[in-house]
């Protein structure tokens, strides 16, 4: 793997690199006494630390701050989004990291009852919360959106969203199903929330791997780009081939 990485490099010649992730986005991306913790800063440190020819930080940034820095060129790369090379025109992809499952829970009492349902036609009318910042739901929950048929509200962490369920002031939340399990079990120990309404999970959206998202802006700026990108995926990709990407995935789940 040195060899085919470009060798060692010496401490004093490593290329310092800041790489930002979602601070609000537990199990998979969150900050812990202003550390970087989760799934993905899991599996990012340990693909650094495999690429000796540079130093790599990952410190927690909130999701829309961090996409925002993106989009000026002042931050260099941010983990997890989702592939959004329409939406998102400042920004070059990774090879694609952890696959999630992208789910929508809803208080039972509007939740379709059956073992199907459609969406979003099925929840036309309804108060559905999200992550702002966060491009999920599909195009034609975006349809639905323009046309008036379905409220959105966006708050900042998944924690936030799932508080406004629990109370009602949301029918339905989408986000990724172990965050949004992760969340609700941390919740519901709080005394506030214990006799608060049932949540289910209705049905899933859809399947969205996460990424490690470059700036396109202001290239000269980081003229490492180009191997930088490189080796990350040489190095995710072996990850993947070995199991140990998994390996890290479940054990930062079962935290």
């Amino acid at each position: 793997m040195a060899a085919l990485l470009g060798g060692g490099a010496a401490a004093a010649d490593q290329v310092e690199v800041v790489v930002y992730a979602d601070d609000a986005y537990p199990p998979y991306s969150y900050s812990l006494n202003g550390e970087a913790r989760g799934v993905y800063p899991g599996i990012l440190r340990k693909a650094f630390a495999r690429m000796p020819a540079y130093k790599v930080q990952v410190l927690p940034v909130p999701w829309k701050r961090g996409l925002k820095m993106v989009e000026m060129g002042e931050a260099f790369a941010l983990t997890p989004p989702y592939y959004r090379p329409d939406e998102r025109p400042y920004m070059d992809y990774s090879a694609p990291i952890f696959n999630e499952s992208v789910s929508l829970f809803c208080n039972d009492s509007v939740a379709p009852k059956g073992p199907l349902s459609r969406w979003p036609d099925d929840y036309l009318g309804l108060h559905i919360g999200r992550n702002t910042g966060y491009l999920i739901g599909g195009k034609e929950f975006d349809q639905a959106l323009k046309q008036g048929k379905i409220t959105l509200n966006e708050a900042r962490g998944t924690e936030e969203n799932l508080r406004k369920l629990l109370v009602g002031r949301l029918d339905c939340y989408m986000n990724d199903r172990h965050a949004i399990q992760n969340a609700l079990a941390r919740i519901r120990t709080e005394k506030a929330y214990q006799k608060t309404g049932n949540v289910v999970e209705a049905t899933i959206i859809s399947q969205e791997f996460g990424y490690l998202g470059f700036t396109r802006v202001d290239p000269l700026r980081y003229p490492f780009k180009s191997e930088f990108v490189r080796q990350f995926n040489v190095v995710l990709n072996e990850m993947k081939r070995s199991g140990e990407l998994e390996q890290i995935a479940e054990s930062e789940l079962r935290r």
